[in-house]
């Protein structure tokens, strides 16, 4: 089966969540953008099934594809950013200034200090696992998340020393191909063909 890992895109920025759940950015309207173009850039491939993270704008970024393939999007908690519940958030671009010492750790490869890396790592290899198990051989199933999530899952299939390895930008998609006896194979990873001129670290 195949599983394509879309990061989000752009979302807004909030830096005093109102709700006591935390910060849960929407998307910009350059995000819409950039989740328009999902629904093209993915329609060779046979989507059988989406499963989305529970916060906005993963829900946000699925639903353009899930609309043009009248599927529903199924939501799993363990597909949750690392900062799920925190009371802001920065958008990676704007946390170069807003928030540098933590820009500067994720740039080196490392998650935030406040997140427990290996709680983090476990909860999200479980959900793509129990996504991959209720799976058919011959499925693809879309799953839309976050950056740091598609990262980590990287790093344990790849055996990588970082969590944050590779830089995965909004609206990208990532491809693992997983066979018949579970070995998981990295295809791809963070394709941006679809978005690159709307992406602002591409822009001149």
């Amino acid at each position: 089966m195949q599983l394509l890992l879309i990061r989000h895109a752009l979302p807004e920025r909030i830096l005093s969540a109102e709700s006591a759940d935390g910060a849960d950015p929407g998307l910009t309207a350059e995000g819409h953008a950039q989740a328009g173009r999902l629904a093209g850039a993915l329609d060779p491939y046979p989507i059988s099934a989406i499963v989305s993270s529970p916060q906005r704008r993963a829900l946000e970024t699925a639903a353009p594809v899930a609309a043009a393939r009248g599927l529903t999007v199924a939501s799993d908690a363990r597909l949750a950013e690392y900062d799920h519940g925190r009371a802001h958030y920065v958008p990676i671009h704007e946390a170069k200034t807003i928030a540098p010492d933590a820009y500067a750790r994720i740039l080196a490869g490392h998650l935030p200090d406040f997140v427990d890396e290996r709680e983090f790592r476990s909860r999200v290899h479980e959900g793509l696992d129990r996504v991959v198990a209720g799976a058919d051989h011959d499925d693809t199933v879309a799953v839309f998340a976050h950056g740091g999530v598609i990262n980590v899952y990287l790093q344990g299939l790849l055996s990588l020393d970082r969590p944050l390895t590779f830089p995965i930008d909004y609206a990208s998609i990532t491809r693992v191909l997983v066979s018949r006896n579970g070995n998981a194979r990295v295809a791809s990873v963070n394709e941006t063909g679809h978005v690159r001129d709307l992406l602002i670290r591409h822009r001149p």
